[in-house]
C-alpha cells in the first residue's frame, strides 16, 4: 500500500482533503507537544480556518521527548488522518496545516530558533499538567524538578516546555523582535495566568529585565478545549488505511464533538479560528471549570472506578447502570459548584451521550493516568467548594478512593497495576508500609501535600468517607461499593 503524502492524496477519495494552497504555507505557529490531541483539535480548528481565510498559520510541531511522531509524519510530509467516529459511522479528513516536526531533545537549539522567529507569532501547548513541572496544589514552580534544575545549569540546552519559552522568548528581546502569544491548551485551572506565572518565574531565574518585558509584553490568553481523543490502535490504523487506499502511520481517532473557548488577549496576529467555530470571549474561567470538573472530573471517576470493576473502555461503563448511576450523581454534587452562561442540565445530557459513544474505543488507562496532577482540579476543587457550605460530597469522596484504590497498585486480584505517575514510586512506599490495612493507607495517601494540600487532611468531613469508601473497595470490591453508594 502507498503512504499517504502531497503526491498520492488525491486517491484517497474516501477523506476530505484540506482546501487551501498548502505549498503556499509558512510556519507562523509553533506547538509543543505535537501529540494526538493537539493533531485532533488544534490543528483541524487551524486547518479550517485556512479555508475561510489563508495566512501564514502553517504549524511547526515539536515532540518533547521521543521521536516517533516525527518519524511517523515525516514520510508523509506532515499529512495526517482524523477520523470521526460515532454510531453513525466514521468520517475522514486529511489536515495539511503541519508543515514542520522537531523532536528538541534531538536539536534543541532549532526549536528555540523557531519559537525566536519574528515569523512565529503563536506559541501554544499541549504538554498535560505534568508537563508544567509545577505543584499542582499551588500552581508554584517546582524548583527541583529535574527538568527546571537542568535548564537553569544549562539554558542553552533547555529540555522543558518551560526552558524552551523562556530561551526563545529571550532571543527575540535580545533580536528586538515583536512579542508573541504563548497558549497553554492542557487542562489546568486559568491555564493562560498559570503559564504566564511560571515562565516569568523561571525567566526571572535567569535575568530580571528578561521576566519584566515578558510580563509586560507577552500574551498569554487562556483557553478551554474539549475533544475526546482515545489512542490509535494497530486495528484504527489497518482500518484507516483499509478506506484510504493508502498507508497513515499516524492517523488520530476522536468523536465528532469538539470545543475549543479562547480569551481574545492576543499580543498580534492569530488565525481565524472563530471561523471553524472556536468562540472567542472575555473571561474563559467559566466555560474551563466547567468542564475541568463536569467532563474531567467525571472521566478521572469513570477510568478509576471502571477499572476497578473490569472495564476495559468508558462506553463499557456507561452501559452498567450502577456506574452510569454513580457519574449522574457525581456531576450533579459538581454542577452545584458552578456558575456559567450555558445549560449545565444540557451540558450533562451531552457528556453523557459522548461518554457512551460505542464506536471511540476511549480507554479507562488512558484516562488514568497521572491521576496525581489531575485530581487537584477535577475532583478536590469541587469538594472544597461544597465543604464550605456544607453540601454533601459522597460521590466525589468514592471517586477520590477509587483513584488511592487504583494508585496503591494491586488489582482486585491481586495482580499488579501498571501505575503511571510522577509520584508513582511514593505511592508503592505508601503501599507498601500501609500492608493491606484500609485506614493506613487512606492516611498515607492523604498526606501528600502536592496533591491534597494542608486543609483537607485535617476536614474530618473529607477524610471519614474517603478512608470508609476505601475500606469497601478494598474488601467489597468495586461494584458492591458503587451499588451502595447510588442506592444511598
Amino acid at each position: 500500500m502507498e503512504p499517504l503524502h502531497p503526491t498520492t492524496v488525491a486517491l484517497a477519495s474516501a477523506a476530505r482533503p484540506w482546501r487551501y494552497s498548502r505549498p503556499a504555507l509558512r510556519p507562523g505557529i509553533v506547538h509543543l507537544g505535537v501529540g494526538a490531541f493537539h493533531r485532533a483539535h488544534q490543528a483541524v480548528y487551524t486547518d479550517l480556518a485556512l479555508e475561510q481565510a489563508f495566512g501564514r498559520w502553517g504549524i511547526c510541531g515539536v515532540s518533547l521527548r521521543r521521536p516517533e511522531v516525527r518519524d511517523r509524519l515525516a514520510p508523509q510530509d506532515g499529512l495526517y488522518t482524523v477520523a470521526e467516529r460515532d454510531g453513525a459511522g466514521e468520517r475522514l479528513q486529511v489536515v495539511g496545516c503541519l508543515r514542520r516536526l522537531l523532536v528538541a531533545p534531538e536539536d534543541p537549539a532549532a526549536v528555540v530558533a523557531q519559537i525566536a522567529s519574528p515569523a512565529t507569532t503563536i506559541v501554544s501547548l499541549t504538554v498535560t499538567e505534568k508537563g508544567y513541572c509545577h505543584d499542582p496544589a499551588s500552581g508554584r514552580l517546582d524548583w527541583a524538578h529535574a527538568d527546571i534544575m537542568h535548564d537553569l545549569a544549562e539554558p542553552e540546552r533547555p529540555r522543558s516546555a518551560l526552558g524552551l519559552l523562556v530561551a526563545g522568548l529571550e532571543r527575540r528581546r535580545s533580536e528586538q523582535s515583536l512579542p508573541p502569544t504563548v497558549m497553554s491548551c492542557d487542562n489546568l485551572p486559568a491555564n493562560g495566568r498559570t503559564l504566564r506565572g511560571l515562565v516569568i518565574a523561571l525567566a526571572a531565574r535567569r535575568d530580571e529585565a528578561l521576566a519584566r518585558w515578558i510580563e509586560a509584553e507577552v500574551g498569554f490568553p487562556s483557553s478551554m478545549v474539549d475533544r475526546i481523543v482515545p489512542a490509535a490502535t494497530a486495528a484504527d490504523i489497518a482500518r484507516i488505511g483499509e478506506a484510504l487506499g493508502l498507508h497513515d502511520a499516524a492517523p488520530v481517532i476522536c468523536e465528532p464533538f469538539r470545543q475549543w473557548v479562547i480569551e481574545d488577549r492576543f499580543a498580534g496576529p492569530r488565525p481565524a479560528w472563530e471561523l471553524a467555530g472556536a468562540q472567542l470571549v472575555a473571561d474563559v474561567a467559566p466555560y474551563e471549570e466547567m468542564k475541568l470538573r463536569l467532563l474531567n472530573g467525571s472521566h478521572s471517576a469513570i477510568a478509576y472506578l471502571g477499572w476497578l470493576a473490569g472495564f476495559e473502555h468508558v462506553c463499557e461503563v456507561m452501559a452498567e447502570p450502577d456506574l452510569e448511576a454513580f457519574v449522574r450523581g457525581m456531576m450533579a454534587e459538581i454542577a452545584a459548584t458552578l456558575r456559567v452562561p450555558d445549560d449545565l442540565d444540557a451540558y450533562q445530557a451531552t457528556l453523557i451521550a459522548r461518554f457512551a459513544n460505542p464506536a471511540l474505543g476511549h480507554r479507562t488507562r488512558q484516562i488514568a493516568m497521572d491521576g496525581s496532577q489531575k485530581l487537584p482540579q477535577r475532583l478536590l476543587g469541587p469538594i472544597r467548594d461544597r465543604l464550605r457550605v456544607g453540601a454533601a460530597i459522597d460521590h466525589l469522596c468514592l471517586a477520590v478512593a477509587a483513584w488511592i484504590r487504583y494508585a496503591a497498585g494491586r488489582d482486585e486480584q491481586g495482580r499488579a497495576i501498571e501505575v503511571a505517575d510522577p509520584l508513582a514510586h511514593r505511592f508503592a512506599a505508601i503501599s507498601a508500609e500501609a500492608d493491606g490495612d484500609p485506614e493506613a493507607l487512606a492516611r498515607g495517601f492523604l498526606e501528600l501535600g502536592e496533591v491534597f494540600g494542608a486543609d483537607l487532611p485535617r476536614e474530618a468531613r473529607f477524610v471519614a468517607p474517603v478512608s470508609s469508601w476505601l475500606a469497601s473497595l478494598l474488601t467489597r470490591g468495586a461494584r458492591a461499593t458503587i451499588a451502595q453508594c447510588v442506592r444511598s
